[in-house]
C-alpha cells in the first residue's frame, strides 16, 4: 500500500493563498512491492542466529540416529562424526524427505556450523529469567535463562511476537530440557518456528504427543518419544538422536514486510499569490520488517499537478520538497536523505537506508515549499503527492 496525499489550495478574500484540507488516501501502486503492516519501533528484537550448513538437516546427530516406526524427517537427515542410521527407507519404516548424510563431508559441515551457533547462544547476554518450567505462559521476544539448571514445557507455551516476524526467542538452560506428554507450543502475533532456539546443556527428552515448535541445538543427545512433532530442528552435536514415530520438519522463515505510512490529515498554512508557502507535512515512516539480509531500500516522492475546474494548472515543478533530518531510527545501516528538489510524476528520491541487517524504522517530517503562480485563480486547487518504498 502506498499513501497519497492530497492537499487543496484555496485563495481567499485580499489575494491571501490557504493551503488547507491535507488527506491521506491508502491507495494499491501495482508496481510498487509495499504492504501494511503493524510494528512496534520500540521492541527490542535479538539478532538472529546463523545455523550456516546445519540449516538443511532436521535432524542431526553426533554418534547415532535411531528410528522406530513410520517417522517422517524433512528435509535432510545427518550424523558426524558417526555413520550409523537405523530404522529408515529402504530397510525401515521412516522416510527422509531429502539427504541422509550419514558421516560425510556435508554433515561434517553442518556439525562445525552448529557448533558455533550454540556457542554464539551460550553467549547470548539473558534479558530475563524464567522458571524451570514455562508452561502455561505467554512469552514475548527476548533471550530468557532458566532460573533451574534444567527447563520443562507442562501444558501449553505461547510465543508472541508482537506483530513482528523477525522476533526472536532463545531459551538457555545449563542441563536438561523436557516436555511433558502432550505439552504444545503455541506462536501467535508473528512469531515463526524458524526464529525460536533451545541452547540445551546437556540432553532433550520429548514426551509422548508433544509438539515442539522451534530449534534444538543441544550439547549432547535427544529423545523423541512417540507421536512427537517438532517443527523446527533437532540437532545434536555429541551424542545420538532417537526417535519414535514422530513428525520432524525443518522451518523456514517467511519474509516480513516493507511499509511506509503518512499522516491522516495536515494544513499547510496561508500565503498571497507570488509568494512561497511552506509547512511541514507531518512524519512518514518506514518499516523494514523483512529477513534478515534485505535491509537496502529506498523511498520516493511525486506529485500530479494541481488543478481546479476550468483553471490553468499549477505544475508539480512549481513544488519543492525537502526531506530534512530525520526525526528518530531504529535497527543499523545507514539513512540518508537526499537532496531537496521540485516533484514529478516519475518520482525522486526522499530517504535511502544502506547496509545493516534485520529489521530498522526511519522516521521524517519532510518540508512541502509551494511556489504560489501570481496569475493563481481564486478557487480551491488539489493535487495528489505520493511517497512509495521498495
Amino acid at each position: 500500500m502506498a499513501a497519497n496525499l492530497f492537499r487543496a489550495f484555496r485563495r481567499a478574500v485580499g489575494h491571501s493563498f490557504l493551503i488547507a484540507g491535507l488527506v491521506v488516501n491508502l491507495g494499491l501502486i501495482p508496481d510498487m512491492p509495499v504492504f501494511s503492516v503493524a510494528y512496534s519501533a520500540s521492541l527490542a528484537v535479538p539478532p538472529p542466529v546463523d545455523l550456516g550448513a546445519a540449516t538443511p538437516f532436521a535432524v542431526l546427530a553426533g554418534t547415532t540416529v535411531t528410528n522406530t516406526g513410520a517417522s517422517v524427517v524433512s528435509p535432510d537427515l545427518g550424523v558426524s562424526p558417526g555413520t550409523a542410521v537405523t530404522g529408515f527407507a529402504p530397510t525401515g519404516s521412516g522416510t527422509v524427505v531429502g539427504t541422509i548424510h550419514a558421516g560425510d563431508p556435508v554433515a561434517a559441515q553442518a556439525q562445525a556450523d552448529l557448533t558455533t551457533a550454540y556457542n554464539d547462544l551460550v553467549g547470548r547476554t539473558s534479558t530475563a529469567f524464567v522458571p524451570g518450567d514455562i508452561g502455561g505462559q505467554t512469552i514475548t521476544p527476548g533471550v530468557y535463562r532458566s532460573v533451574a539448571a534444567s527447563l520443562a514445557i507442562t501444558g501449553t507455551l505461547t510465543l508472541d511476537g508482537q506483530g513482528d516476524p523477525n522476533a526472536i526467542f532463545i531459551f538457555q538452560m545449563s542441563s536438561t530440557f523436557i516436555t511433558a506428554a502432550s505439552a504444545q507450543m503455541t506462536l501467535t502475533n508473528g512469531a515463526q518456528a524458524c526464529n525460536v532456539f533451545f541452547q540445551v546443556g546437556s540432553s532433550v527428552t520429548l514426551g509422548a504427543n508433544s509438539t515442539v515448535r522451534g530449534n534444538m541445538l543441544i550439547f549432547t543427545s535427544a529423545t523423541v518419544s512417540a507421536g512427537v512433532k517438532v517443527f523446527g530442528r533437532v540437532l545434536a552435536q555429541h551424542g545420538a538422536v532417537t526417535m519414535d514415530t514422530n513428525e520432524i520438519v525443518s522451518t523456514t522463515c517467511l519474509p516480513g514486510t516493507l511499509t511506509i505510512s503518512t499522516p491522516v490529515s495536515r494544513s499547510l498554512g496561508t500565503g498571497s499569490p507570488g509568494t512561497t508557502i511552506a509547512s511541514t507535512l507531518g512524519n512518514v515512516t518506514v518499516d523494514d520488517l523483512r529477513s534478515p539480509g534485505l535491509a537496502n531500500w529506498t523511498a520516493t516522492v511525486s506529485s500530479t499537478a494541481f488543478t481546479a475546474p476550468g483553471v490553468p494548472a499549477i505544475p508539480a515543478s512549481a513544488v519543492t520538497y525537502t526531506p530534512g533530518a530525520e526525526v528518530s531510527h531504529s535497527g543499523d545501516g545507514t539513512f540518508t536523505a537526499a537532496a531537496a528538489g521540485t516533484l514529478n510524476s516519475g518520482g525522486r528520491s526522499a530517504y535511502t537506508h544502506t547496509g545493516g541487517n534485520g529489521s530498522n524504522q526511519l522516521v521524517w517530517n519532510p518540508t512541502l515549499s509551494v511556489l504560489v503562480p501570481r496569475t493563481a485563480t481564486a478557487t480551491t486547487y488539489t493535487g495528489t503527492v505520493t511517497h512509495s518504498v521498495a
